[in-house]
């Protein structure tokens, strides 16, 4: 089945690691709190590398290399609106998070937290939020599928049908058993080594072609032989068309499995610490993903023969250079900084679907008085039966890595974002306003393209928008919040600024 040479043991012993650290903090995992959480007591060094692990998934290693080798630095642009929203969430959202999901009811979930600070006693906000966490993560999980596949079927030559169950397997194996701390742990290990690799490798490939000018002149070579420039952030696009690779920047402020690391930091204090460390390490992986995918144009220009794969895959430019540039020893090191970048967010978003089934299904409808056992056992049980479901959506071997992550980054993005932004902010917005722009935003992600085809427009930017104006419309011409929810949410809000003033 598996070949044992130097970068395949290397590979399989980082796999086990990560799968040990699951049975260590299954020993630390008593109760719900615990395995969706981690008991919020994650010091601001994990808070940061968990938030930046959760968020780049196998897109950062496959998927944005894949597609500035493509299109050339214009592609770039996602990058850079990556950038400014993750700061942004961070300034704006993350401390605030962390008290006012205290503050009402300790949610442990975002669906929670919307059913306690607007006070819906009807539950329809954690009924429709979950449905929308279960939908989009459903794809979202399978982008990591494919990523993960891909990796087994070029490293170990199975089958992609086989492959995907390989690729998957390692994370259900951790996640289901250390639940949130196990996932957080391994976040931090992973984290390091994502930023091992994309450190390395450009610079790798500059040393083989002799330096920057070089790569550079090889470059626009390549370019002229298609008739591109690949060095321009500007060429070939439109004002459209930048806006919307800078609009997923937006996605940010809605999704779920980022904010979970928000709410499990354990003080708003080790926010601005973790807000640091997670940005520093962000730039130099988006930074090292976009130079691979660009001097990796160059390299495969300038050694045509070895460009076989890549021609036909675009997503597979960091696994051949690994794999012709390195030591079969640090190849593997290397290449399971790709499993690494799929497990650290595909795990995080088991968990949150699992949480979504356990705490807002199970408990709020189902059984209010289940025991935490019964509902971490539960938990885990979910984390199997959404893998499935991801798997097999993952089937068709065409699937594209960051396709699925862009429609899955819109949904959470236009449905939430909104709604979590405004509900830290304006005290006047109400159950109905924030229903509405779920709904709205949810809705115009699904349907955008049909509605109004080749539009170029990503549907982040018409759902972002058209969800704020819901949840302003609505809330203003429905009934204001009764007084106990503006009370917590004042409460909340005063509590954040005098931990802030310390």
């Amino acid at each position: 089945m598996f070949g044992f040479d130097p970068t395949t043991t290397t590979f399989l012993i980082y796999i086990f690691g990560m799968i040990a650290i699951g049975f260590i903090a299954y020993r630390f995992t008593h109760n719900l709190s615990d395995y969706i959480l981690g008991g919020r007591r994650l010091g601001a060094f994990v808070t940061g590398l968990s938030a930046g692990a959760s968020d780049m998934s196998g897109w950062l290693l496959m998927g944005l290399p894949g597609a500035v080798y493509a299109a050339g630095l214009v592609e770039g642009w996602i990058a850079i609106g990556l950038t400014v929203g993750a700061y942004l969430n961070w300034l704006f959202v993350a401390g605030r998070l962390r008290i006012h999901t205290e503050f009402n009811a300790n949610a442990l979930t975002l669906p929670d937290y919307f059913h306690h600070r607007f006070g819906d006693k009807s539950k329809i906000l954690k009924i429709v939020s979950a449905a929308i966490i279960l939908f989009f993560f459903a794809i979202y999980c399978a982008s990591g599928v494919v990523a993960g596949a891909r990796l087994f079927e070029n490293l170990f030559g199975v089958p992609y049908s086989t492959a995907l169950w390989y690729g998957a397997l390692a994370t259900i194996i951790y996640t289901f058993i250390g639940g949130f701390l196990a996932v957080s742990w391994t976040d931090t290990i992973q984290a390091t080594l994502m930023l091992f690799a994309l450190f390395l490798t450009p610079i790798f490939v500059l040393i083989q072609l002799g330096g920057f000018e070089q790569t550079h002149e090889v470059i626009v070579q390549a370019g002229n032989a298609v008739n591109k420039d690949f060095t321009d952030l500007f060429t070939g696009t439109t004002f459209i068309g930048l806006l919307s690779l800078s609009a997923w920047g937006l996605g940010y402020f809605g999704q779920p499995h980022i904010l979970a690391r928000f709410m499990a930091a354990d003080s708003v204090k080790s926010i601005p610490n973790a807000r640091r460390i997670s940005m520093i390490w962000m730039i130099i992986c988006l930074f090292g993903a976009v130079g691979i995918g660009f001097f990796g144009q160059a390299y495969f220009f300038a050694h045509p023969e070895q460009a076989g794969i890549v021609s036909q895959n675009h997503e597979q430019v960091f696994i051949e250079l690994s794999k012709l540039l390195f030591n079969p020893w640090i190849a593997g090191i290397l290449l399971s900084a790709i499993l690494a970048a799929v497990m650290s967010t595909l795990s995080c978003q088991l968990l949150i679907c699992s949480s979504a089934i356990t705490e807002d299904f199970y408990k709020g409808f189902i059984r209010p008085n289940a025991t935490q056992k019964e509902l971490v056992w539960l938990g885990r049980l979910m984390v199997l039966a959404i893998s499935v479901l991801a798997i097999v959506l993952a089937q068709d071997p065409n699937s594209k890595v960051l396709g699925l992550v862009s429609y899955a980054w819109a949904g959470f993005g236009c449905a939430f974002g909104p709604v979590v932004i405004l509900s830290l902010f304006w005290k006047r917005m109400n159950a109905a306003g924030a229903l509405a722009g779920m709904l709205t935003g949810a809705l115009v992600v699904v349907f955008w393209n049909d509605i109004v085809p080749n539009s170029g427009i990503y549907e982040m930017i018409p759902g972002f928008i058209l969800a704020m104006i819901a949840i302003v419309v609505v809330s203003l011409i429905t009934p204001e919040p009764r007084q106990e929810i503006v009370a917590t949410f004042e409460n909340a809000e005063k509590a954040y600024e005098t931990e802030m003033s310390k």
